[in-house]
């Protein structure tokens, strides 16, 4: 067990978790995502899991998450490099609206155990450490977490923040074990797109098997969200430059010019003005109840009305999370419904809506185009050709988001739309 006497250096390694090779992303960054493994002790994942969580026909037919691939491997030596955790920590939006969540949850905290999960540089188990928490495992799967380690002795700290190098899934595998409930879960869990990268399975796992019931969750709970978007600019720069270069036509540059540019999704900022819609909640998840049989696919319907007579160039994706206390969670408060969107009975979104009970109450991370900008930026999925709309005309369509067969990090994007009578299929992966 590891209490607070029992660590001299306060640092974990998983010798049996080598680094692979790899890099983050180009134009952006990798994350630190879903350690998998299988269980060793010959148990079900049920057997591991919170019974507020599932019941026992659902645990039944859960399947032991897979094992650590090369993909992963790579993912994690990609969080090696520092240029990845210093755009997230420089990231204001983000890292202090976390440090505020910890802080207002200070009552939870004070006295008790903290899992990080993907604690990457350490700086949100220190935030755990400075409300109070008696103990915090700092759990990563990258080598970022031998600098972690340093950080937190550097910070007198080595007492109380445990650096545990490994994933997740496996710590319970090593010589190295938690082997004591935890009251508070952090992570900063979140990918493009919200999903991108399939991080959310670490907290599952470590949800299922190590929180204590009641205990609490930072965020709480997420919502992806979408909404067609005109986006003039972005479309001159990147193809109507062609039409005339210095005087010259190299229109034959332009088939080439949209496959380059939009054949992909593309991470970068928009602003409200580019909205045509009210947004579409493609999901909602709570972090106390999901399972991880939910993010293999996401699929939703949507129905839009266009506020404005513009070009349709595609559609564009961001999130928010919440940090509330447990209390308010439908896990621990079946009655209380505090999310979201759209009513399934209205047959068009477009109508605004409170999109929580009292805002007053909660936290939120958002990535919305009317927001201050995050390293998350939004997610867009252009077209090809821009689709001319008149206001008030109906976009609507379909929504497929899943995991990769190949590398579950990876997203594959299915959508589908009509609109002025026409339908259309795009298909891309988010990598």
């Amino acid at each position: 067990m590891y209490g607070s006497s029992g660590f001299n250096n306060a640092y974990h390694q998983n010798n049996q978790q080598p680094p692979g090779e790899g890099e983050k992303r180009g134009g952006g960054r990798g994350r630190r995502g879903g350690r998998r493994s299988r269980n060793p002790h010959g148990l079900r994942v049920s057997e591991f899991q919170n019974p507020q969580n599932t019941n026992n026909d659902d645990q039944k037919e859960q399947k032991p998450p897979p094992p650590c691939t090369d993909f992963d491997k790579a993912y994690f030596h990609s969080y090696a490099h520092i240029g990845i955790h210093e755009e997230m920590i420089k990231d204001r939006v983000r890292t202090e609206t976390y440090r505020a969540a910890i802080m207002q949850h200070q009552r939870f905290i004070e006295g008790k155990v903290v899992m990080d999960v993907g604690c990457g540089t350490g700086i949100l188990s220190i935030f755990c450490a400075q409300a109070g928490a008696k103990r915090v495992y700092a759990v990563d799967a990258s080598d970022i977490a031998v600098q972690a380690n340093e950080v937190v002795k550097a910070n007198n700290l080595a007492e109380r923040v445990i650096v545990l190098h490994g994933r997740v899934e496996l710590l319970f595998l090593q010589d190295v074990e938690i082997d004591e409930e935890v009251d508070v879960i952090v992570s900063e869990w979140m990918g493009y797109m919200l999903l991108y990268e399939s991080m959310l399975g670490s907290v599952i796992t470590a949800r299922d098997r190590w929180l204590k019931r009641g205990g609490l969750i930072l965020p709480c709970n997420a919502t992806l969200y979408m909404a067609p978007i005109t986006h003039p600019v972005r479309y001159q720069d990147s193809i109507e430059f062609w039409r005339n270069v210095y005087g010259i036509d190299m229109s034959a540059m332009l088939q080439l010019a949209k496959q380059c540019a939009f054949e992909e999704p593309c991470v970068e900022t928009i602003t409200g003005e580019n909205v045509m819609t009210w947004p579409h909640v493609v999901k909602h998840l709570d972090c106390y109840t999901v399972q991880l049989h939910e993010l293999e696919s996401v699929s939703t319907t949507y129905k839009f009305q266009s506020m404005m007579r513009a070009p349709l160039h595609g559609f564009g994706f961001w999130f928010d999370v919440e940090f509330s206390g447990p209390e308010n969670s439908p896990a621990n408060n079946p009655t209380q419904f505090p999310i979201i969107g759209i009513s399934s009975n209205n047959p068009v979104d477009g109508i605004p809506r409170k999109k929580r009970s009292n805002p007053n109450e909660a936290l939120v991370l958002s990535t919305a185009p009317e927001d201050p900008p995050t390293h998350w930026q939004q997610t867009m999925i252009y077209f090809f050709d821009p689709i001319e709309v008149e206001q008030d005309q109906i976009i609507e369509g379909s929504l497929t988001l899943s995991q990769s067969k190949e590398n579950r990090r990876f997203m594959n994007i299915h959508l589908k739309y009509t609109s002025g009578g026409r339908s259309y299929v795009k298909e891309s992966v988010l990598n």
